[in-house]
């Protein structure tokens, strides 16, 4: 039975194809946003989440100058975090484990004739354990180059593609602005961060080198502290604020002139993203999804319509009102159903070209699937119920004249 009211309505769908499309417009339309909106939440979220395990991990604290300034964000005002302040406060507090500063330039890189725009970064050598990234090839510059200030490079996949080709860069001398370093190793490759930038395009220097030869600046931009106890990250941030606004003798009226951020406030931030989400895009699904309900039931008694015929016939050789409403009811389901099936597919290719332009690495929502499946379906079967009652009331010796 079942089987035969399906089959039916796919002839019907063929026999109506310009009443089927705008039927199924409105479902395709509803669950492609929905699949695209989801999938790609899903996978900006994953992206997130990996790039700040990457910046903060799991006990780590971020102070960054000026109050408002990230990796990759606008730039802040000016900085008052240096070195000794911070080597200060890590002295002060015995839950700091290690920490490491950092400063940055954008600069033009010349190899030979060959010529790159790269961000370039100072740290210590214990940035490769502090910031959790090493190097591919060769070796990270030790404390002798950082005290030397010695002029030796950690340079990026796409720096060294950019610059080398294919030959091999360790041991090569490249300029930075004016100033030459030897290239000592090639960081492992990392990819794009949540503000879209390529975390490969970039040079990483002794910090002491980059003040003193490339900025000339006694600040730095931020630092990274780890903590030896992740359970006590929130305290300790709270204690670094503390000692940071004595040092910079602020007064209790006064802002902070610089942010500490923490992994419990990124992941509070991530968990309020995922929930506006999650709340208006089924909200504007869900809207489509009723305009293409309201639109489907109204093509759907135009057909009742122009199929009295066809129904008075039906019930002069035996069919029940039962049967003839649960058929129109049918039919407007599965072609509600076939829209939603299109809308599936579009929005997964459309989540797919995206992902591949983001970076992103998970496209794919099942979450998404049910969802608009399920919305569909119950769209189809409530925009079906007042076509359907219409045809089951038709009377056959009306229907027939």
């Amino acid at each position: 039975m079942t089987t035969r009211l399906i089959t039916h309505s796919m002839r019907a769908m063929a026999r109506y194809p310009l009443r089927s499309t705008f039927v199924m417009l409105g479902s395709l339309v509803g669950v492609a946003a929905l699949t695209l909106v989801v999938s790609l939440g899903q996978g900006v979220e994953a992206k997130v989440v990996k790039t700040v395990g990457g910046m903060l991990g799991d006990s780590s604290i971020l102070v960054i100058s000026g109050g408002s300034r990230i990796m990759g964000s606008p730039r802040a005002g000016v900085s008052r975090l240096t070195i000794d302040e911070l080597t200060g406060v890590a002295g002060e507090l015995g839950d700091i484990e290690t920490w490491d500063p950092q400063q940055e330039v954008s600069s033009v890189v010349r190899y030979r004739e060959t010529t790159a725009t790269v961000r370039v970064l100072g740290q210590s050598e214990r940035g490769e354990r502090v910031w959790a990234r090493t190097v591919s090839r060769g070796q990270y510059f030790d404390a002798a180059a950082v005290t030397s200030a010695a002029r030796v490079a950690v340079i990026g996949d796409t720096v060294a593609r950019t610059l080398f080709g294919q030959a091999d860069p360790l041991d090569a001398e490249i300029r930075i602005g004016a100033v030459p370093f030897r290239v000592i190793g090639v960081l492992e490759p990392f990819g794009s961060d949540m503000h879209g930038m390529n975390r490969d395009n970039e040079i990483v220097v002794p910090i002491s080198t980059l003040m003193r030869r490339l900025t000339n600046v006694d600040a730095i931009a931020a630092a990274r502290l780890l903590v030896k106890d992740p359970g006590r990250e929130e305290e300790n941030a709270r204690q670094i604020g503390r000692i940071l606004r004595a040092r910079h003798a602020l007064g209790s009226d006064e802002p902070d002139d610089f942010r500490i951020v923490t992994t419990v406030e990124v992941r509070q931030n991530i968990a309020f993203i995922r929930r506006v989400l999650m709340l208006y895009v089924p909200l504007a699904a869900g809207i489509i999804l009723l305009v293409a309900g309201i639109v489907a039931a109204t093509l759907m008694l135009s057909s009742v319509n122009e199929r009295v015929g066809e129904i008075g016939l039906r019930r002069a050789v035996g069919a029940r009102p039962e049967d003839i409403r649960l058929q129109f009811a049918t039919e407007t389901a599965v072609t509600i159903l076939t829209g939603a099936l299109g809308g599936l597919l579009v929005g997964y290719v459309a989540a797919r070209l995206l992902a591949t332009r983001l970076q992103l690495e998970q496209t794919f929502s099942w979450e998404a699937v049910l969802i608009g499946l399920v919305a569909s379906a119950i769209t189809g079967l409530l925009a079906g119920v007042l076509p359907a009652r219409r045809a089951a009331q038709l009377r056959p010796a009306d229907a027939l004249r």
